[in-house]
Parts: structure tokens; sequence; C-alpha cells
């Protein structure tokens, strides 16, 4: 037998021997590693064990859901601009009167002023008619008036004319419109005088000129002391009336509308002082 083969026995027995303990250390490792899985996994359960309770007993309120709300269906967009001008409302539909109201249009600027200047010239044009039928009535007026004094001074009394110039002619001349003349304020001829513009008509036809107004005639000629030395001819008058003095506490005079011309006493016709002027 060669060395050889007489060594394979040894090298065999101690082969043997090194795969036992080569064995030996493989089977701790798996079983180090084994049993350490198994304590992760113990631990793991433990743990989840601990915290599934602790979670239960602080929180028993909380739901979980994946989805709270029903899914939406999506709209689409694609038309929205044809959504905003165009909307389908039954006929039936009930809008509480609303659909019945009426609403003003809101005028232009161009339409507002338009309506301003027709305003204005309606406005001017309803001036110049009223101003042309106050016109026409004022016309109307004047030319009744002319003629109402034309007729009055037509039909007013014929009266002689003073023969003389004397004090006595003067009253004669004046009696004739007793009762004849109507009185008129401001007037100055036989179809309507006042107190002074009868004075002044009458001493006009003997030559002496006189104001309209028996304050001025007041002063005129010279002065009378008084009613006892008057004489019939002379004037009496104050800054209210004047009268032609006849004699007897009498007087001729225009007294007012509704008396005209008339004769009355002195002491009934002035009621304060008053002057007596002679101018004849």
């Amino acid at each position: 037998m060669s060395h050889s083969h007489r060594l394979l026995p040894q090298m065999s027995v101690m082969g043997l021997h090194e795969c036992v303990i080569l064995v030996k250390s493989v089977t701790m490792t798996k079983k180090k590693r084994v049993l350490t899985s198994a304590i992760l996994v113990l631990a793991t359960a433990v743990a989840s064990a601990v915290a599934i309770p602790a979670a239960s007993a602080t929180d028993t309120t909380s739901v979980v859901s994946a989805r709270s709300f029903p899914a939406q269906k999506r709209v689409s967009t694609s038309n929205i601009l044809v959504e905003s001008t165009s909307v389908d409302v039954s006929k039936k539909s009930d809008w509480g009167g609303v659909e019945s109201l009426k609403i003003s249009k809101t005028d232009s600027p161009a339409q507002v002023a338009a309506k301003k200047a027709a305003a204005k010239a309606a406005q001017e044009a309803a001036a110049q008619q009223q101003a042309a039928s106050r016109s026409e009535t004022r016309t109307a007026l004047t030319g009744s008036s002319s003629s109402t004094s034309s007729s009055s001074a037509s039909s007013s009394v014929s009266v002689a004319n003073p023969t003389s110039k004397s004090a006595a002619a003067l009253v004669s001349y004046a009696e004739q419109f007793v009762g004849r003349a109507p009185y008129r304020y401001g007037g100055t001829t036989p179809s309507g005088w006042d107190c002074s513009g009868f004075t002044m008509y009458v001493f006009a036809k003997f030559g002496v000129s006189l104001p309209h107004s028996s304050g001025a005639q007041a002063s005129r000629g010279t002065a009378v002391a008084s009613l006892a030395q008057a004489r019939p001819g002379d004037i009496l008058a104050n800054g209210s009336h004047a009268a032609i003095y006849i004699g007897n506490g009498m007087v001729v005079n225009a007294l007012n509308p509704g008396k005209g011309t008339g004769i009355s006493s002195v002491s009934g016709t002035f009621y304060s002082s008053y002057s007596i002027r002679r101018l004849l």
C-alpha cells in the first residue's frame, strides 16, 4: 500500500470531524437567527397589543372613512358662456310677479339734454303767449277807456261860458256842474275830476293857473284871515281837500265817487284847519 493510500483514512477522519464542527456552528447560527426573529415578532405583537387598546381608550368617537362624501359628477365648463346668457325656464314657473315688473329705461345724456331743451322752449313759448295775451288785454282796456272817455266828454253837460271875469261869474259857472260832473281821482275835466282838478279847471276859465294839488293851492293868491271875511269865489284848501266858497258858509266842490260834484257846508267838508285864498 502506498503512502497516499495510508493518508486517506486519516484525512477522511479529520474532514469528518471538521464537518461536524462546521454543522454545529451553522446550526447554532440558524438557531440564533430564528430566536432573534421570534423575539422581534413577539415584541411587535406585544407593542401592537398595547397600542391598539390605548388608542381605543383615548379616542372612542373617531370615525375613519376613506371618503366622507359621495363622488361628485364633474361639470363641463366648455359651454359656460352659453349658460350665462341663455337659461331655460319653465313657463309655469312662479317668480312672485317679478316677471311683470315694468322698469323705466334710463335716458342717455343726449336724450336728457333734448328733453331739457324742449321744456325750456315750451316755457318760453308759454311766456310769450302770456305776454301777447296781456298786451291784447291791455290794448282792449285802453281802447275801451279811450272810447269811454270820449263818450263821457261828448256826453258831458253843456255849460254856458263865463260872461265876465268876476268872482260872481266864477261861482255861477262852477255851480253849473253840480250833480252833473262825476268824481274821478286824478281827473281834471267835466268827464271826471277830483277836488283840486275841479278848482283848477274852473279857475283856468277865468285866466288863473293853479297846480293840480290842494296843498299847493292853499298857498296861492292872497290869504283871507277868517271865514267871516271870505267872499264868494275864494278858495278854501288844505293838504287833503279844495273847494270854492259860494257864501253863507257853503262851498261847491268835487266830493267823492258817490256824490260827484255838489254843494256842501264848510263845517261838514273840512274837519281840520284850512286856508282861505283870494285869487280874483
